[in-house]
């Protein structure tokens, strides 16, 4: 079978495995719909917090950006890990044992106001929405190449999915489909790295082949590091050296705890320490999670380095002078086609060369090659349609997680606590329904028109969260002293910052995004961090000039954090 059938095969058993477990897994309580009931084993949570967490940035975009850029890569693996165990030990159980819904049940009543409620929905529809974006561009790349379509018809059918299990099924259809795709993702992940490690290094743990000797087509070593060879191509074609780093230090510094501490605000990762039965389950959960998370993440350098060494011969030739364009891989033809690669041939010599410098005539998204590198590798043709098959499962479950906490915040957060109390059980289900579908509309049109490619896209929704909800959350839960008034304005000032910085670079001057007009040389990104320090500090001044939190709200902070009944 050609890469086509295969790909259609593949991708739709796993729609219809989805589908099914939707229609097997169906809410019929707004409980089951927000939380699964909070009756999901720590191990299947685990797992299906991975795939919510590993979205399309994790898997098609953030090994294409470490194969760019190399060591300034980085900054996403160590942002977005340490995040997840800032989240795991400083958030979660405590969120856990607060025992509601959403994040805007927490913020309302730890702040004792309708008001704090309406702006944490506002920050965390804002914050999904753009997150949202990013995974439905990588549905729309997968879709655009593998299927033959365009990325925006790519996106109307990853949402027509989406919306399929994630309204009827809810927290729960999410959780157990969810579960499905981490099987998938990791899968679909670890086998092409596993073939392209042995092929180039001759072990079969990626880990172990990113700082191993490369070996020749018999087999034999060729006295040369993987590492060394990536140097030493960078520098002779213009690129920057592969294992040094080119960002200012403050920038990365910036960008790597926007994406930490934005990781520890992301409601829809939030939620999902709501769906287990105990605060003792949250952590067990974190923990597996970690596990589940750290396959992935620590094969993602291995993974790039081997898809930078490999495009960079297949385009430039073995003798690194460039390929004749009728002689040209067929996955560059292939790519071509979908506008994600493109060639110039500057100087008509009617060959194709890749290069960081005046003599580049090739432009390749970084989003595709995780996608691209079996093609490149020239791997069987099922493993092209099965890494296919996990980047759709990355993005997807991603975006159900999202879906699903638009939906909550209007349903509940803001129709149920604010607007419209009297509601019935039935009828608030039937309103989160509305908004996920609402939802869905609204995310295609930002999925079709995104702010940069999926990594870029999700650190800035990682920034919104670090801006916003995270300095709101810690402080609920490890100071009694903030009042409703501090927390408002912290929030509301740590997004306005934050959304006019990032609108203003990225919208409305994107040719002034550099580092030349950045202020204090923070890149979009990364300002995310500095915006969360002014919500820190205008949410502490702002609680020492107004009215004392009330006794009742002390005590509240008091119980969440006492290790009884911590079970």
């Amino acid at each position: 079978m050609d890469v086509k059938t295969l790909t259609y095969l593949i991708v739709g058993m796993t729609f219809a495995l989805y589908i099914g477990i939707a229609l097997w897994t169906k809410a019929r309580s707004t409980k089951e719909f927000y939380v699964a009931s909070g009756h999901v084993p720590p191990v299947l949570n685990g797992m299906a917090t991975a795939a919510d967490w590993m979205s399309a940035a994790s898997f098609i975009s953030l090994a294409g950006i470490v194969s760019f850029v190399g060591y300034d890569g980085s900054v996403y693996l160590m942002g977005w890990t340490g995040g997840y165990v800032l989240l795991a030990l400083c958030v979660a159980p405590y969120l856990r044992k607060f025992g509601q819904y959403t994040v805007p049940d927490f913020i309302g009543q730890r702040y004792y106001s309708r008001l704090a409620r309406t702006v944490a929905v506002v920050c965390a529809i804002f914050i999904c929405f753009t997150y949202i974006a990013g995974q439905m561009r990588g549905v729309g790349v997968v879709f655009s190449r593998f299927l033959e379509v365009e990325i925006s018809v790519g996106v109307y059918i990853g949402m027509a999915v989406v919306f399929c299990y994630a309204v009827l099924g809810g927290m729960k259809g999410i959780t157990y489909t969810q579960v499905a795709q981490y099987c998938i993702l990791i899968f679909a992940f670890m086998v092409p790295a596993i073939f392209i490690s042995i092929m180039m290094t001759g072990h079969i743990f990626p880990q172990l082949g990113f700082g191993a000797e490369l070996i020749d087509s018999m087999g034999n070593g060729t006295g040369q590091y993987l590492l060394q060879r990536l140097d030493g191509l960078s520098t002779e074609l213009g690129f920057n050296e592969y294992t040094q780093g080119s960002k200012a230090t403050f920038d990365v510094v910036c960008i790597t705890a926007a994406l930490m501490f934005g990781t520890a605000g992301l409601p829809h990762v939030i939620v999902r320490f709501f769906t287990v039965p105990k605060m003792k389950d949250a952590r067990t959960s974190a923990m597996w999670t970690l596990i589940f998370i750290v396959v992935m993440y620590s094969t993602i350098p291995a993974l790039a380095a081997f898809s930078r060494v490999n495009t960079i011969n297949a385009i430039n030739g073995p003798e690194g002078n460039g390929v004749a364009a009728e002689q040209a891989p067929a996955w560059i033809e292939n790519w071509q086609q979908t506008g994600l690669i493109k060639w110039q041939d500057n100087n008509n010599d009617n060959k194709l060369f890749y290069s960081g410098d005046e003599r580049n005539e090739m432009t390749i998204d970084r989003d595709i090659m995780v996608l691209a590198t079996p093609e490149i590798t020239n791997l069987p043709a099922w493993v092209i349609a099965l890494v296919a098959a996990g980047g759709l499962a990355a993005a997807l479950s991603t975006s159900a997680g999202l879906l699903l906490v638009i939906s909550t915040s209007i349903s509940h957060d803001l129709l149920k606590k604010n607007l419209m109390p009297n509601i019935s059980d039935r009828q608030e289900l039937g309103y989160a329904r509305i908004a996920a579908a609402v939802g869905i509309l609204m995310a295609s049109y930002f999925a079709i028109h995104p702010p940069g490619f999926v990594a870029a896209v999700v650190a800035i929704a990682f920034g919104l969260a670090a801006a916003s909800l995270f300095p709101a959350i810690v402080m609920g839960i490890f100071s009694k002293s903030i009042t409703k008034e501090g927390a408002i304005a912290g929030m509301l000032t740590g997004l306005g910052f934050c959304m006019s910085y990032i609108g203003y670079f990225k919208f409305y001057a994107p040719e002034s995004n550099n580092s030349e007009h950045w202020w204090f040389g923070v890149s979009p990104e990364g300002i995310g961090f500095i915006a969360m320090l002014i919500n820190f500090a205008v949410a502490i001044l702002v609680s020492k000039v107004t009215n004392k939190v009330p006794a009742e709200v002390a005590s509240m902070v008091e119980a969440i954090r006492s290790p009884k009944a911590a079970i």
